[in-house]
């Protein structure tokens, strides 16, 4: 193009600082976009040039006889028109030789519309198979192996000489690689085993029975009740218990571990008035010795419940206060052999359908629990390297793993510690060598305190919520991502989907030439292979907490691996579900969470799906209507009355065409305007943020996403009122359903005029 131009100055007045220049404009507002051509010359600007602009400006001042204007007008049109012929010429040349040259970007999509195939802003844009391949080069079993032997240590629980030493360790292999390096130190209170013992005794037994295990943050104090049967202690069970009219009240409710986690075990527990909650891994769904013990946490959010909503930075004294999702009662895991010790003495009724396990037992099983938990402050530390971005080093995709364990840890924290590393070296090396060149920054994160619930991930995004409100655009979460080899799981937001299908097309199998997606998807990918993300992964207080697009995923077996949260984690127990492939399958999933991170900050727009949100809404909202219909018709006198769905409607509908508009904005989109991809990169990322709902303090519901969080503001809690409605439950309350209503009918219109763009264009479209 420069040829071009300059070309067309030396036919215009043969000079070289002349030229032409194309403008493309994109109304911001969603109207067509225009091209301008404005031919220009530096030397109009010089009094007593010999250029085109001068003689025009003399020939104003001075009129010259008609027969030499004629002449002069004659002779700029032929000019003006072998110009515009001969740019035409030269624009056809340049896009043919462009063309038959090799690829030198990928194809980038927002929203399923495929952009431009060639990439050309201000930073180096290199091939996506290129870059695919010198990442690929970098990640293999040897090396893995290798990090395998350096960061596996049999004792390093948060706050210990162990987790310091480990972190060291990590911090110096981040400087060797040239990454800049920091650590934010927290103090921060966490409930660890009695200096003597927990206890029960089953039916005054002459000896009682005493765990070594322990759950943090369960209520200390001794309890007397009869045991009650629960299966696995899910909302569903505690409902078919109150269908079979079985008294629950003062209860100590015997529990199976799995398929939640045990924080929401016990708050499920709280809700019916029991006692207390006994947790205990069921021979069905554990293949292991019967006296393994397992530990964890029950606090019913993350980070450190003694300063809820803000950080424990430096002993920072804020007004006492905990919380809200701090258990009231006690909990207590056990082993499989101590629960075979209660369950074959009980009596009572018999299971309900659909149940596994005994009978439920009756007012003689009284059992005696006693928690002596001990509450104590830690210093723990997080610990960062960047790899800083070369358009936007302003903004930044978070990679984070956490370093702690109960015992070894090896798949729970080892693993995700070895990928970490191993990524930062690998992106490292392809900046220094291969001539990558990452538009944002990426920051790698070692966090201490995940056993006791994300503590150390979740307090540096409470100390740091203002800066990384704009800043931060996704984090992927490496812990506990192998667990087997034979299945696929990944938990995310759903600006995500699209990204995660297509590298689940790129990235293959351990030993094998398919791709994930042709092994595990199925007929249905987001059926098979999609799930919820869990409280207990990191990646909840990023999305549900922060509103910052967040990922987890994980290689599995038809039978889960059962020792994460034990001191039996190790290389060993892991090799047997992974046929000895532990680091051909850490390989792979390395080259997932690569391929992710680097999509993410290669291309000029963010690889964030909003379409999806569309659908997840309007799946919601249509959940919500058939509901309130349904209730009016069988309970039409409690419902509350002027009540009207329309304005959810409404909402959801402006919601679906904000996304139209963008994704037209989109393919309009000059990709060589670094600030229009800026905006509208900034415009995307506003989305997972406006699902928080502004109407909640953190304290009383930190997880204020409407859609993926916890809490009376979310389109769970609406649909579960209407539940309780339709079942006469005391639960049903009329005036706090209709606030709940009206501020999720609220927040989603929020979002969509947050998508939609300036104030002025959202007045001009009311």
């Amino acid at each position: 193009m420069d040829q071009a131009r300059s070309t067309i100055s030396k036919i215009f007045n043969g000079e070289p600082h002349s030229y032409t220049r194309f403008n493309l404009t994109q109304n911001m507002e969603g109207d067509d976009s225009h091209v301008e051509m404005k031919l220009s010359s530096d030397v109009d600007e010089e009094a007593g040039g010999n250029g085109v602009g001068e003689h025009l400006n003399h020939n104003r001042n001075n009129p010259p006889v008609a027969q030499k204007r004629s002449w002069q007008t004659t002779t700029l049109i032929i000019m003006a028109a072998v110009a515009l012929f001969t740019l035409g010429i030269l624009i056809g040349y340049y896009s043919k030789g462009k063309k038959d040259g090799p690829p030198t970007t990928q194809a980038s999509t927002l929203c399923n519309i495929a952009l431009p195939d060639r990439e050309t802003g201000a930073a180096p844009i290199m091939d996506w198979t290129l870059v695919k391949s010198f990442l690929a080069k970098r990640i293999t079993p040897a090396n893995f192996e290798s990090a395998f032997s350096e960061f596996t240590s049999g004792s390093h629980r948060a706050g210990s000489g162990g987790d310091q030493a480990l972190a060291n360790k990590i911090q110096k292999k981040l400087n060797a690689y040239g990454l800049t390096t920091w650590n934010d130190e927290h103090f921060v209170k966490v409930q660890d085993p009695p200096v003597g013992y927990n206890k029960f005794v089953f039916k005054n037994a002459s000896k009682g029975e005493y765990p070594r295990s322990f759950l943090s943050y369960s209520a200390s104090k001794n309890v007397t009740g009869a045991v009650l049967y629960a299966f696995y202690g899910e909302e569903r069970d505690f409902s078919e218990l109150q269908k079979a009219q079985i008294n629950m009240n003062g209860k100590v409710m015997l529990v199976r571990a799995g398929r939640i986690s045990f924080a929401e075990k016990v708050a499920n527990a709280a809700k019916v008035n029991a006692a207390a909650v006994l947790i205990y891994p069921d021979p069905d769904d554990f293949e292991f010795e019967d006296t393994t013990e397992l530990f964890g946490h029950v606090h019913m959010g993350s980070g450190d419940p003694y300063t809820p909503g803000f950080p424990s930075f430096n002993h920072t004294q804020f007004p006492p206060t905990q919380s809200s999702g701090l258990p009231t009662i006690p909990a207590q895991t056990i082993t499989a052999q101590m629960a075979s010790s209660i369950i074959m003495k009980l009596g009572g009724p018999n299971k309900p359908v659909g149940w596994k396990g005994p009978t439920l037992g009756d007012e003689n099983d009284i059992i005696s629990l006693e928690v002596n938990n001990v509450l104590t402050e830690k210093k723990i530390y997080n610990l960062f390297g960047v790899i800083k971005g070369y358009v936007e080093p302003e903004k930044y995709l978070v990679i984070g793993a956490r370093r702690d364990a109960w015992g070894p840890g090896f798949a729970s924290s080892t693993v995700g510690t070895s990928i970490l590393v191993e990524l930062a070296r690998s992106i490292s090396e392809m900046v220094k060598h291969d001539g990558f060149r990452p538009r944002r920054s990426i920051i790698f994160a070692s966090w201490s305190g995940g056993e006791y619930g994300s503590v150390g991930a979740t307090e540096w995004l409470e100390g740091y919520l203002t800066s990384l409100n704009m800043k931060a655009f996704s984090y992927i979460d490496l812990d506990g991502v192998v667990a087997g080899g034979n299945a696929f799981k990944v938990a995310a937001s759903p600006l995500m989907y699209s990204l995660i299908k297509d590298t689940l097309m790129e990235v293959k199998v351990p030993n094998g030439e398919k791709s994930l997606f042709s092994q595990y998807a199925g007929g249905n990918w987001e059926t098979n292979i999609l799930e919820s993300i869990s409280m207990d992964s990191a990646a909840y207080p990023f999305l549900a907490f922060s509103g910052i697009p967040s990922l987890s995923f994980r290689f599995t077996s038809d039978r889960a691996y059962p020792y994460m949260g034990t001191i039996m984690d190790s290389r060993d127990k892991l090799n047997k579900f992974t046929s000895n492939q532990v680091a051909q399958v850490v390989e792979k999933a390395t080259q997932f969470a690569g391929h992710m991170a680097l999509r993410l900050v290669h291309d000029h727009l963010l690889r964030l799906d909003l379409a999806h949100y569309d659908k997840v809404i309007r799946k919601s909202v249509s959940m919500i209507i058939s509901k309130v219909k349904d209730v009016k018709s069988k309970q039409p006198q409690q419902f509350p009355q002027n009540l009207t769905t329309q304005f959810l409607i409404t909402a959801s509908g402006w919601y679906g065409r904000a996304v139209r508009s963008l994704m037209t904005q989109v393919q309009n989109t000059n990709l060589e305007d670094v600030e229009m991809c800026r905006i509208l990169n900034e415009r995307i990322m506003t989305v997972e943020k406006n699902f928080l709902s502004p109407y909640m303090s953190p304290l009383d519901a930190p997880f204020r996403h409407i859609l993926l969080g916890s809490g009376p503001h979310t389109f769970k809690s609406l649909s579960s009122h209407l539940e309780a409605l339709k079942s006469n439950s005391a639960e049903w309350d009329a005036g706090m359903f209709r606030t709940q209503f009206a501020l999720a009918t609220s927040t989603i219109q929020g979002c969509a005029d947050s998508l939609t763009g300036d104030i002025w264009v959202l007045k001009m479209k009311t």
